[in-house]
């Protein structure tokens, strides 16, 4: 039986022989059933289309992992690198063998996290394919683990899946929603690996935070502070975001800073828009 893919979000369910009636990720809030209505995937399907993974290394011990064509909202995962094992970091819809190849040939894979549910992908595929490496999920995201698996493992506040790594629960977005903390990355400088928790803009020099990005519900300046806050003791220069591309190569603590007083100002009628 397929585990059926959500065309629209990437996220995989549990093997049934016919698709599920709906996707409970596309029918909350946060996320959208397109006007053709719930469509889905097997993962079989999907290789006879043509799509295949692709692999970009980015900076020493990070790698860039997405699928052409974009799969659902079209992230790319990040294969972090550390002396302690390798931690695939956000999810997509899809795997293969090229894929898995490329991850082996990076170390293998000691564990899986993800930044929130939209990103969990088809991250049981990935971590059978790893000898059912931990998949770390917040509790306080429980109810949208569409597909549940014995590698899963729930965690609170800040976990780390092992050494020189840290995943800290921010909320936001969702309850559970969480960046990845790297102090090796940006070569020692430190990283933080954002998805859609805080999310790197289009101009790269600023990040936003969102309930829903498709449908434009905003955060109260409450909750953009408790964010910023949750990663404030944390030392880091660069961000990546969910998507290629979307990196804010330096002073990334500070953009961050910035991000937050802007969207504070005008979410509390505080900004004064230029005129010429």
């Amino acid at each position: 039986m397929p585990a059926w893919v959500c065309r629209t979000c990437g996220v995989q369910q549990p093997p049934t022989v016919k698709p599920p009636a709906e996707c409970a990720i596309c029918n909350d809030e946060r996320q959208y059933v397109p006007p053709q209505g719930q469509r889905w995937a097997s993962l079989e399907a999907l290789r006879a289309e043509g799509c295949r993974i692709e692999v970009r290394d980015l900076e020493r011990g990070l790698t860039g992992i997405g699928a052409e064509p974009a799969i659902g909202i079209g992230q790319r995962a990040l294969l972090v690198q550390t002396a302690e094992g390798n931690l695939l970091w956000d999810c997509l819809g899809y795997i293969d063998d090229e894929g898995v190849a490329a991850v082996r040939e990076r170390g293998g894979l000691r564990g899986i996290a993800m930044s929130h549910p939209h990103f969990y992908g088809v991250c049981v595929e990935w971590s059978h394919a790893f000898g059912h490496a931990p998949i770390h999920i917040p509790e306080a995201d429980r109810p949208w683990v569409m597909r549940p698996d014995p590698a899963v493992r729930f965690w609170q506040g800040t976990h780390s899946p092992f050494a020189d790594l840290r995943l800290l629960q921010c909320g936001g977005h969702f309850e559970g929603s969480a960046v990845l903390h790297w102090p090796g990355g940006a070569d020692g400088r430190g990283a933080l690996l954002t998805g859609d928790t805080i999310t790197v803009v289009a101009d790269r020099r600023f990040a936003s935070f969102m309930r829903s990005y498709p449908n434009d519900i905003p955060l109260p300046a409450k909750t953009v502070r408790s964010i910023v806050a949750a990663v404030g003791s944390f030392a880091f220069d660069r961000v990546y975001g969910g998507w290629w591309d979307r990196v804010i190569d330096r002073d990334g603590a500070a953009a961050i800073e910035r991000s937050a007083d802007r969207y504070i100002r005008w979410i509390e009628g505080r900004a004064q828009a230029f005129s010429s």
